[in-house]
């Protein structure tokens, strides 16, 4: 995945969308308690739409 990347010195390991340090976790579970895509776009203006979807298909790859 392109725009998921691991970096030990970055959050301890954790998965985060490139470039960010917005880990994929918390995307995730924002989505899960049913924050809609543009709100979250709202709040992380630095992240993109194809950002947020990355995230479930690389937890689903895992």
């Amino acid at each position: 995945m392109k725009r998921i990347t691991v970096n030990l010195k970055i959050l301890g390991g954790k998965p985060i969308i490139q470039g960010t340090r917005i880990s994929v976790e918390l995307i995730l579970n924002l989505l899960a308690s049913g924050a809609p895509e543009d709100e979250i776009l709202k709040d992380y203006p630095h992240i993109n739409k194809e950002d947020i979807q990355a995230c479930p298909a690389y937890g689903s790859a895992s």
